[in-house]
């Protein structure tokens, strides 16, 4: 059966940090490409941070950029987010999704007009002193 799971979720002081993990079951993620997106009370879902499946060419949005490290262990199916610095705005359900390769139309567009086609239920992540 299909499916992705996250972890890694949790509550973190300003300035704080986290890992999250998405990992796959049912498939491999060698030939997806996967990303983080986040949704916080009353806000649209954002993306985040992707990953592409060939070269491994990352993407942020701006206000992660220079704090949240994408990556990825095909062996083990696992892709990450290191989150650094967080922020209060940080706070949010982060959510992994993949989307294979061949329906990716364009890599610069992996994080704001890519559709996914396998979504993970998502795990908490509040940023709160």
């Amino acid at each position: 059966q299909v499916q992705l799971v996250e972890s890694g979720g949790g509550l973190v002081q300003p300035g704080g940090s986290l890992r999250l993990s998405c990992a796959a079951s049912g498939f491999t993620l060698d030939n997806y490409a996967i990303g983080w997106f986040r949704q916080a009370p009353g806000k649209e879902r954002e993306g985040v941070s992707c990953i592409s499946s060939g070269d491994g060419s990352t993407y942020y949005t701006d206000s992660v950029k220079s704090r949240f490290t994408i990556s990825r262990d095909n062996a083990k199916d696992t892709v990450y987010l290191q989150m650094n610095s967080l922020k209060p705005e940080d706070t949010a359900v982060y959510y992994c999704a993949a989307v294979p390769h061949r329906r990716v139309f364009s890599l610069i567009r992996l994080c704001v007009r890519q559709s996914y086609d396998y979504w993970g239920q998502g795990t908490q992540v509040t940023v709160s002193s």
